[in-house]
């Protein structure tokens, strides 16, 4: 019972084993298996994440025929051989989570690739229903089933679906409650050829005498498993009885070898081969028949010609992208400036009542402003995540990663990278947030970790007030132009730095390029609705606490310790006396304005050094001696560190840094002067700094999603100081060399 200290605490196990039947949905990737769970749960769904892993876990309750029941939505997987989480995960929760039936739901249309996942639950003994889904679609392409006969055959209940209509839903539910209570059946014993069979029998014998996982699995499943080179069953195997872990591995070994050495093919591929005989022979004489007269996939099959075209494809991908990006923050900017007008309306309520305290301070200029800053972004995430869902759904994102597989494959990474990179800030203006948790398409942990961990290296839209304000500051003739550079060498550094990582650290064989290509359909209104609220929950509650928790912190360190009075004292006896000459004067006179841009001037000195003498400025005064080589001093040097907790913080930290007050990112110009200005910047000090920008830690909130997703604290850590130091080299050799170019 290794398997359950890994994916489930024990307060869980109680939880699984109360009276509610717990009954699970399986089905391939775009089967239709979640228009089945919404259909059965509506509202009434838990989601979350698996412990130690990032695959979404989602349950619903309900009732039917009397019967209290858990629906448990397994991962969309091909196969129960743990190559990715998804499958590790709905192989254990299978085993583990006393699931007591299966609805295995299918596409009708593709019935016979569909069975494969089908055929190795029917192996673990689960009693199981299998619901073909999709059989409107399936008739008009003039393919029919004989239900009642493929039961037989396959010695399960089969129930026609439609599940967007609502169709054998309940047929489906009522059959998982009978099979149910019926209890386990006995295990599907499929041949695999007499070379494999040898083996299976000596395996199975060891394994039933041992009592190797007894009460998970069938020996004749984990034989399987074994021979399929399943590293997770070894793994458990090896803890359990580490002597016979090695025996069993021998048996193995010596299988993989004859089958090698005989067939040319891995026992893996045999094995596959034989349960596609199964699944073949069982769906000959009649059981399934197609129309001749109906030309079957006839529009997919057309519009992939066109789509997947090797010309006009990856024009037409680039086009989606850019709408995509451009309904998101066409559409968006709408409700997030009504979020933010929300939260400034709630910041100057609390300047209005309460006095000028460091509890207003606390208040407007840390609460208010950090929970607003994240909420802004709602509304974006929401209308990303719907239209990720909407291409998702439809089939074109399956083509999108089959069309960028080929490039992406010489860095280390997989078709599948594109999107959650495009999400980031690839067409200028995402968001690593979402953009991290796009990654969980990604089926291999090597290459999803490393396109984790250089994805924030994307124009995202916090970066990009940094980028205008240095580029319209510096080079006035041609910000455009350096905008789009700067795009680019993010797309640059990413896929460099991928293939860096994968032929260090994330060392690993690519994964083979497996991507079914589903129909095109239109998806449900209801399930891309829920998909996107989903999302946009999830960010709430993790990216909302987090960020507010930083966002004070930062206020408390460019507010404390407080200036002395002896130091404070001079700058203010200065201001009372000019504010008692100011009232000599007419209002909007030229000596009244002189004075008061005096008054000003004093206030400023006087904040700067407030921030100098607070924990953020004696911060950037020590890390300045190790950013001087790229051009960076001790005021630049706290923007940055303000930078790590949100990007957006930069503009506002430089603005109150250079002794201007806050500045508001969109509306820079003042600033933007004052560094152009100001002897220290020069145009090759501005390159240094957006390039360390787009390179150098991603945001706390990114980086708190980067780490759900990758599993454990030391990848968050390596995502920062990694990407600091190579933004720092970058920075360096980019200011060393652009300032000899220009002097």
């Amino acid at each position: 019972m290794g398997a359950v200290k890994e994916l489930y605490s024990h307060s869980e196990m109680r939880k699984m084993k109360s009276d509610n039947m717990r009954i699970a949905l399986a089905g391939n990737p775009n089967c239709g298996k979640t228009t089945v769970f919404n259909g059965y749960t509506g509202s009434r769904q838990h989601v979350g994440n698996y412990p130690g892993v990032t695959v979404d876990r989602k349950e619903g309750e309900l009732t039917f025929e009397g019967q209290s029941i858990i629906l448990v939505d397994l991962p969309g997987t091909y196969s129960l051989t743990a190559y990715s989480q998804e499958e590790l995960v709905a192989r254990r929760e299978l085993a583990l989570s006393n699931i007591q039936s299966v609805i295995d739901i299918v596409d009708s249309s593709a019935l016979e690739r569909n069975l494969l996942l089908t055929v190795q639950m029917l192996e673990m003994g689960i009693p199981l229903v299998l619901a073909c889904n999709m059989m409107d679609e399936a008739e008009s392409a003039g393919i029919n089933i004989d239900m009642p006969r493929l039961g037989n055959l396959l010695g399960v209940p089969v129930v026609p679906m439609i599940a967007k209509k609502d169709e054998g839903l309940e047929k489906a539910l009522s059959e998982a409650i009978i099979v149910g209570k019926a209890g386990h059946r006995s295990p599907l014993r499929i041949s695999y050829g007499p070379d494999l069979d040898t083996a299976l029998l000596e395996l199975e014998k060891i394994i039933e005498k041992s009592g190797l996982l007894e009460n998970i699995y069938p020996s004749r499943f984990v034989a399987i498993k074994l021979l399929e080179n399943d590293q997770d069953m070894f793994h458990e195997i090896r803890r359990v009885n580490p002597e016979i872990s090695a025996n069993l591995e021998a048996i193995c070994n010596k299988a993989s070898k004859h089958i090698r050495e005989t067939f040319n093919a891995s026992p893996e591929s045999v094995i596959t081969d034989h349960r596609y005989g199964y699944i073949h022979s069982a769906l000959q004489d009649g059981v399934i028949t197609f129309d001749p007269s109906k030309d079957r996939l006839a529009f997919s099959d057309k519009l992939d010609k066109v789509l997947t075209n090797s010309f006009f494809g990856p024009l037409i991908m680039l086009f989606v992208l850019y709408l995509m990006y451009q309904i998101t923050f066409e559409v968006g900017a709408y409700p997030q400036e009504w979020v933010e007008a929300g939260f400034g309306l709630l910041g100057d309520f609390f300047l209005d009542v309460m006095p000028d305290s460091l509890a207003r301070s606390l208040i407007v200029d840390g609460v208010i402003a950090g929970v607003g800053g994240v909420f802004s972004f709602v509304p974006l995430i929401m209308i990303m995540f719907a239209l990720i869902s909407f291409m998702e759904d439809s089939g074109y994102m399956a083509r999108m990663a089959y069309m960028m597989d080929r490039i992406f494959r010489f860095f280390g990474l997989h078709g599948a990278s594109v999107m959650p990179y495009v999400i980031s800030g690839g067409i200028a203006g995402g968001c690593a947030i979402p953009g991290a948790m796009a990654t969980r398409t990604l089926r291999s942990p090597k290459e999803k970790l490393a396109t984790l961990l250089t994805l924030p290296y994307m124009t995202c839209g916090a970066k990009l007030p940094i980028f205008i304000l240095l580029a319209g500051a510096f080079f006035p003739e041609h910000a455009a132009t350096v905008m789009f550079c700067i795009m680019l060498a993010g797309w640059f550094f990413a896929l460099v730095i991928a293939k860096f990582l994968r032929s260090t650290f994330i060392k690993g064989e690519s994964t083979p390029f497996v991507m079914e290509l589903p129909p095109y359909r239109l998806p449900t209104l209801f399930s891309v609705l829920l998909h996107c609220w989903e999302r946009a929950w999830m960010y709430i509650k993790k990216a909302g606490t987090v960020l507010l928790a930083i966002s004070v912190i930062i206020w408390a360190s460019m507010t404390f310790p407080s200036l002395p009075e002896e130091i404070s004292a001079p700058y203010e006896q200065q201001i009372a006396g000019l504010e008692d000459e100011l009232n000599k004067f007419v209002k909007n006179s030229q000596d009244y304005e002189k004075l008061q841009e005096q008054i000003a001037g004093i206030r400023d000195e006087l904040g700067e050094t407030e921030l100098a003498y607070s924990i953020a400025g004696r911060l950037g005064k020590w890390v300045e001696p190790v950013t001087r080589p790229a051009g960076f001093d001790w005021r630049t040097d706290i923007a940055l560190i303000a930078g790590i907790a949100a990007k957006e913080a930069v503009v506002s930290t430089l603005g109150t840094a250079w002794a201007l007050g806050e500045q508001d990112p969109d509306d820079a110009e003042p600033l933007a002067d004052r560094l152009a200005a100001d002897p220290g910047w020069s145009q090759a000090t501005a390159l240094a700094l957006m390039l360390f920008v787009l390179l150098y830690s991603p945001c706390f909130v990114a980086l708190v999603v980067i780490k759900q997703e990758a599993g454990n604290w030391g990848w968050l850590a390596f995502s920062v100081l990694f990407n600091t130091a190579v933004a720092y080299v970058v920075a360096v050799i980019v200011y060393q060399v652009a300032r000899r170019v220009w002097l």
